[in-house]
């Protein structure tokens, strides 16, 4: 299984809210002196507030929400199992199994990567931040076909509100997909709603706040 270090992704996120945390009351002493700026209440309490129990107090929930973060880091990140009978994909502790008929194209598009079918239906995508040269190893030493890039790239069209050329449903599924999306809990609406739009044959590529559509030629 390839996977990001728990350990190190928790032990990396602490030492950034400690070094936060650190310099948070230097900060704090810098932004009192400024005639305006913003947090200046904030800044200023914490500037009131005796040595050494300001940084020793920064400094430790500095470390609290770098550990919460890290364990959030933790279960957003992706998994991989790659075998030659299956690819396994988890994510949250949800998994996506494929057999390996199933996999006709593994490709990198961006900070995603991307199961393509032999017919070149995408039948996963998945934000990525594991190293691409291992993955890219890995796949191919299995038998697995692999590709620096998307090849259908160029394909996708910019989704707008009614844009033709949609299945029934598809621009409903979409404009709900978008409104997910924009709220701060919404990945897992726009994770449900990529599945739908896939069962109509519609594939999805995200890129900042725009939806991109394609639909393969089905055989």
């Amino acid at each position: 299984m390839i996977a990001e270090s728990a350990r190190f992704l928790v032990l990396f996120c602490m030492g950034c809210g400690v070094v936060v945390g650190w310099l948070a009351p230097l900060l704090a002493d810098w932004l009192v002196t400024l005639r305006w700026a913003p947090l200046k209440g904030p800044a200023e309490l914490l500037s009131s507030l005796p040595e050494p129990g300001r940084t020793l107090g920064a400094v430790g929930v500095g470390a609290v929400v770098g550990l919460v973060i890290g364990f959030i880091g933790v279960h957003e990140s992706l998994a991989v199992s790659v075998s030659r009978s299956r690819v396994v994909l988890t994510v949250r502790d949800a998994s996506q199994e494929f057999g390996g008929d199933e996999v006709g194209l593994v490709a990198r598009d961006g900070k995603q990567l991307v199961l393509l079918g032999p017919d070149g239906m995408e039948i996963a995508r998945e934000d990525c931040h594991l190293p691409w040269r291992r993955l890219a190893d890995a796949f191919a030493e299995r038998g697995y076909r692999w590709a620096d890039e998307d090849p259908h790239r160029e394909e996708f069209r910019r989704w707008v509100p009614g844009v033709p050329g949609l299945p029934d449903g598809a621009d409903a599924l979409l404009r709900a997909r978008a409104a997910a999306r924009e709220k701060g809990e919404g990945a897992e609406d726009a994770r449900e709603l990529r599945g739908e739009l896939l069962r109509l044959g519609v594939v999805i590529r995200d890129e900042k706040k725009r939806q991109y559509w394609r639909m393969p030629q089905r055989p």
